[in-house]
Formats: structure tokens, C-alpha cells, sequence
């Protein structure tokens, strides 16, 4: 990997003025874990035994309540990212149209997003309005994100930190302090927590745990906090000051990443991290390790210019939307795959072919996006 010069001219895939290539590249990489990246870590480590593969596929697991995985990361991760380009995205537009339409547009991909995840949910597979599910990653993903644009335009910083503030503090004080029938105040177990009861009286359908939806509808207020940390962020990126050098930014990203984390593992004793309630200390710990995150792959694309390493996550990043919906079934790439590389695979040693079949996976997943990458097709929402 060699650092380019400065007078090189930009590839492809370097970032424009008005674009920052970190962002795609966490996108690629967030999105490769959901898409099939967990599945290799989780066969070498059944195949090899190796503590250093069993630690990262425990990792790639959710936590059953209260606590945090890496695997736990992966969402708010990309609500973050989706905030975090917000400011840019919503700067650009309203060059050439009115706040009005810029609100338009943002409300149009919210309910794409929304239909996308009930297509998710399989709701083209029709089986009955009770066993439908209505809450989704994705709906939840476009609702969070268009209430946090929403605050974006309605003013400026002060505002927008007081959003988040006040929506954290809000959604700990109701769910410790509003009783719940049967069970009383501030049970924050999944069949007695105020979530989990709203969820049962206000939702249609079928659960996700029957009693309690990790995408419910409260929990989507702290998400809203997710989004505003990742357009507080994005803000910060596109500040442009001689005081604030682009490394100075990163350093500072880091800084705050370490506190919030902090501060959401102290907030953590009184309203414990737990990501299917979305709980206000999930929002600050996971919040801070995007933004950890973020500040490593800013300073080493952004910053210090190797940018080569990360196009195979900035291709994955380009259609991050698509290869979800594909990956949950939309296509079935283990079949393309088994039908390319099955005939080698099972020349290979019996023990390792589940992780080569895993590999197999993602190759024709990463081709499949590369075509549409150089076909410059791009599923925009």
C-alpha cells in the first residue's frame, strides 16, 4: 500500500471536495459484516478452533439483553453513517432547490425505505395481517433519519445538541418512571419494559419476539439520537476552518468517541446498554465507538491519503441498501456461488469447505456489486 503523492491526480475513488471517502468505505465496511463477512469468522472458527476466531465470532453475535457485542454495533453504526452524510447531502441540494423540497425528497426515501423493509419482512409472501411484521431495520433506518433532518433544518447547533439531549434524558425518564401495567415503573425486561408494552398496544401484526420488536416504536426516539450524532459529526467534517486541519479533525473525532463511550458505560449502571430497547446509554456507547470508528478511517483515507486498501468496502458502500435487501433473500447468491466454485470447493480438505464456501459467498456478492460499481447502477432511495 503506498501513499500517493500529492500531485497524483484523484482515481476513481478518491473523494471529491464535497464527499468524503472515509464515509463510504465505513458504509462497505459495516454492511460487509451483515452481507456475509460474519459467516467466513464464524466457519474459521468452527473449522479451526483458534481462540482468536472463536473471540470474534462470539462478537459477531447479538447480545440476548443488556450488554454489547460488536454484532450490536453493526446498526447503529449504519444509522450513524446515514446521518453523518446528511449535512452534505442536504448542503448540496439546496443549491439548486428550496428547503421545502429538500424535505420532500428526504420524506420520499423514508417511505421507500419503509415498503423496502416490509419487502424485507416478506411481505410479498403474504400470509395474513397478523403474521405480518411491520417494524424493520430499514423503516427504522428512514424514520430516524428524516426526524433527525428535520431537526438538522430546523436550526442550528445549539439546537440540534438540545434535540439530542433532550430526547435521550426524555426517553429514560419515561421508561423509568412511567408504570407499565401488571409490572409497575422502570422493569426493563422484554415482556415488562414501557417499549415492549407500547409495541403490543400500538403495532399490528406479528412481533419480532412476540411480546417485545427490537425496531418498535418507541425505541425509535433515542434511534432519532443515533442519527443526530452521526449529523453532529458530519457538521464537524464539513466545517471548513484554518484552525481545524482535516488531522485535527480525526484527533478530535477520537477524543469524543472515547468520552462518549465512556460516558454511555457510566449511564450504563443506572440504564443499562441494551440495543433491542435502544436504551439512551446504548446510543452514547455504541455512538462513541462510530465515531472511534470514523476518526480511524478518516485519518487514514482522508487524512493521510491511502485511499487503495478501502475500494473494496467503498464498492460494497455504493450499493449498501441493495446488497441488504439481496443478502436477505432477494437473491440467493449461495446457489450462484455453489454453482461457480462448488466443484473446486469439494477438492478441498472436508474440514475447510465451510469456510470456503462462506468466501465463495462473498466473492460473488463483492462481483455482483462491482459490476454495478463500474456500470456506475447505483440503488438511490
Amino acid at each position: 500500500m503506498n501513499k500517493p503523492p500529492a500531485s497524483t491526480p484523484a482515481t476513481a475513488a478518491a473523494p471529491t471536495s464535497s464527499r468524503v471517502l472515509s464515509l463510504d468505505a465505513l458504509r462497505g465496511f459495516d454492511m460487509f459484516w451483515i452481507m456475509s463477512g460474519e459467516q467466513i469468522v464464524h466457519a474459521l472458527a468452527r473449522t479451526t478452533g483458534w481462540p482468536v476466531f472463536t473471540v470474534m465470532s462470539d462478537q459477531l453475535h447479538h447480545t440476548v439483553w443488556n450488554g454489547f457485542t460488536f454484532y450490536d454495533m453493526i446498526f447503529p453504526l449504519f444509522l450513524f453513517i446515514a446521518g453523518t452524510a446528511l449535512p452534505f447531502s442536504v448542503t448540496h441540494q439546496l443549491r439548486s432547490s428550496t428547503k421545502k423540497q429538500v424535505i420532500g425528497k428526504m420524506l420520499r426515501r423514508t417511505l421507500i425505505l419503509v415498503l423496502l423493509g416490509l419487502v424485507v419482512n416478506g411481505a410479498l409472501r403474504f400470509n395474513g395481517l397478523e403474521n405480518t411484521r411491520f417494524p424493520s431495520v430499514l423503516a427504522r433506518i428512514g424514520i430516524a433519519w428524516f426526524l433527525a433532518g428535520l431537526i438538522y433544518l430546523g436550526g442550528g447547533l445549539r439546537w440540534q445538541i438540545g434535540w439530542l439531549i433532550g430526547l435521550l434524558l426524555g426517553y429514560w425518564a419515561v421508561m423509568s418512571w412511567v408504570p407499565v401495567p401488571g409490572f409497575g415503573a422502570g422493569v426493563l425486561t422484554m415482556q415488562g419494559s414501557l417499549e415492549s408494552y407500547i409495541d403490543r398496544l400500538l403495532l399490528p401484526g406479528r412481533l419480532h419476539d412476540g411480546i417485545h420488536d427490537p425496531e418498535g416504536v418507541l425505541s425509535t426516539i433515542p434511534a432519532i439520537g443515533t442519527a443526530l450524532l452521526g449529523v453532529l459529526t458530519g457538521s464537524f467534517l464539513q466545517w471548513k476552518s484554518t484552525a481545524w486541519p482535516m488531522w485535527k479533525k480525526a484527533t478530535a473525532l477520537a477524543v469524543a468517541g472515547v468520552l462518549l463511550v465512556w460516558l454511555g458505560f457510566a449511564w450504563g449502571f443506572a440504564f443499562p446498554i441494551n440495543k433491542r430497547l435502544w436504551t439512551s446509554s446504548f446510543v452514547l456507547y455504541a455512538g462513541g465507538y462510530s465515531i472511534l470508528l470514523l476518526s480511524i478511517f478518516y485519518a487514514i483515507i482522508d487524512v493521510a491519503g491511502y485511499r487503495k486498501w478501502a475500494f473494496p468496502f467503498v464498492v460494497i458502500g455504493a450499493n449498501s441498501i441493495l446488497i441488504y435487501v439481496a443478502s436477505e433473500g432477494a437473491i440467493d447468491f449461495a446457489h450462484t456461488a455453489n454453482y461457480f466454485f462448488g466443484g473446486l470447493i469439494h477438492l478441498t480438505p472436508l474440514n475447510a469447505q465451510q469456510v470456503w464456501t462462506a468466501i465463495s459467498v462473498t466473492m460473488v456478492q463483492w462481483i455482483f456489486l462491482y459490476i454495478l460499481y463500474k456500470k456506475k447502477i447505483f440503488l438511490k432511495v
